[in-house]
């Protein structure tokens, strides 16, 4: 059983491993961790805290995640008076989820032993065999062998130097324009819009366009990028190479898969364990963080499945607080109406409305230099990659990384305050924290997206769970 113990703070967790279906994993005895959650659960536990971690996250890197943000909870040591003086007999239970999310990683079951650190470099792939990154995305995508056709195409195209001339012209080669559309297919995406179900919830798939974001985007995220008025998709040669531009839909192809995946992970295994925890322990609180497309996992686990609108699946009472931090999930997730065409609700409007599912605060954490959610979430999404803007210049594609949650009432911005303060969160208000002084740290692709670790961000977690008990 994976329990982790983490040196130099008197804290353990346990690791739950899921698959790519969203089914738990057997630990290496062939049991199941959920059952000896729902024994531990009726032990005298008050409040169990659930995180999930987001994208690009294999087993190794969700350890080293897990092990720095539960330290920090760990050391908040005025939250952690604080609820013992709340709740004499306080008893926490904490759980770390583990789903495969990065298109390279080590999924080896051993590893949630070992606790190797992983990396999250876009540099991995630059370097891999043809066949070894084939077998890599068809494992994060679709391993079929439509899929793995289309991902051969593809690759081969990196190595034939008049395609950076198709993209130039937008006119790509039919068998290349089909292989990416197959590759979108194949993931069970769709072009729902934002009201859609995460995976869904863009307008279009233009490969010629999103390989020309792609292009510019991680140029300018390492400085080596596009020069103004350079000739050609790759600036002449100053940045990058064909395998970037060849790769560059695949890249985001992969990155609304794992969108969808966050979707079934949450709705399946993770909204299943809420639901055997509560019923085990009736009284136990239940606060749920979840990070980048983490926040897609534990909002939908406390919604479950949904079917127009509303839950197929109910919880058997409401979790206690919601944490969204850095979220790659859409800003309009909880809008009563996105404020753009036909003015549809959010897909998890249901979650904030009555009788809601939460029962204490919802809160988030934006940060301006995030780069993985500013850039990177809303790419491509729309044709030519524009957005149209609305009330108060949100945009319709973002996440709440950048922007927080719109659209629903009562909300409150704040401004991220010193782990020593009290931010006095009200049940049923959305609460959108800019912690840009905080969450600030960090280069390459992601920015400061994974610069969670830090007292003020797990002194905001402690806040919301501690707010039920006031």
């Amino acid at each position: 059983m994976p329990q982790r113990h983490i040196a130099n703070v008197d804290v353990t967790y346990y690791l739950m491993l899921l698959d790519g279906d969203g089914a738990e994993r057997p630990e290496l005895d062939g049991s199941l961790l959920s059952a000896k959650l729902a024994d531990l659960v009726k032990d005298g536990v008050t409040d169990v805290f659930v995180a999930s971690h987001g994208w690009m996250g294999d087993i190794p890197a969700a350890i080293s995640q897990y092990d720095r943000w539960i330290a920090v909870m760990a050391q908040q040591s005025a939250d952690r008076a604080q609820a013992r003086t709340l709740v004499p007999d306080f008893k926490a239970l904490t759980i770390g989820i583990h789903w495969p999310s990065m298109p390279w990683g080590d999924e080896n079951a051993g590893s949630a032993v070992l606790g190797d650190d992983g990396d999250d470099d876009l540099a991995h792939e630059r370097e891999m065999p043809a066949d070894e990154l084939v077998d890599r995305y068809a494992d994060r995508i679709a391993d079929t062998p439509a899929a793995r056709d289309a991902l051969e195409t593809i690759l081969a195209a990196a190595n034939d130097p008049t395609i950076e001339g198709d993209f130039e012209s937008g006119e790509l080669p039919d068998r290349l324009e089909a292989a990416y559309q197959t590759l979108f297919q194949e993931a069970g995406l769709g072009t729902g819009g934002p009201a859609a179900a995460p995976g869904a919830d863009q307008d279009q798939f233009s490969p010629v366009e999103t390989a020309r974001q792609w292009v510019s985007a991680i140029g300018g995220a390492d400085g080596t990028g596009v020069a103004p008025g350079s000739p050609g998709v790759l600036g002449g040669g100053l940045f990058g190479s064909l395998r970037d531009l060849v790769l560059g839909p695949v890249r985001q192809v992969s990155f609304w898969a794992m969108k969808h995946r966050a979707r079934n992970v949450g709705e399946r295994a993770v909204h299943t364990l809420v639901r055997t925890l509560q019923q085990q322990a009736p009284n136990a609180r239940i606060h749920l963080m979840g990070h980048s497309f983490g926040c897609i996992v534990v909002s939908a686990a406390v919604a479950g499945p949904m079917e127009d609108g509303r839950f197929a699946d109910p919880l058997p009472r409401p979790v206690d607080s919601l944490f969204l931090v850095q979220g790659a999930m859409s800003l309009w997730s909880f809008a009563g109406q996105i404020p753009f065409e036909s003015k549809p609700p959010g897909y998890y409007r249901a979650v904030c409305v009555e009788p809601r599912v939460v029962a204490g605060p919802v809160v988030t954490t934006m940060s301006s230099h995030d780069r993985a959610v500013g850039t990177f979430f809303p790419l491509a999404a729309r044709a030519g990659g524009e957005l149209t803007l609305g009330p108060d210049d949100y945009p319709e594609y973002g996440g709440t990384g950048a922007f927080g949650a719109q659209g629903t009432e009562p909300t409150v911005a704040h401004e991220i305050l010193a782990a020593t303060s009290q931010y006095r969160f009200e049940p049923g208000t959305t609460y959108n924290i800019d912690a840009s002084s905080v969450i600030c740290n960090g280069g390459g692709a992601s920015g400061a997206h994974s610069d969670i670790a830090h007292d003020q961000v797990a002194h905001i977690f402690w806040q919301a769970a501690l707010s039920s008990l006031q």
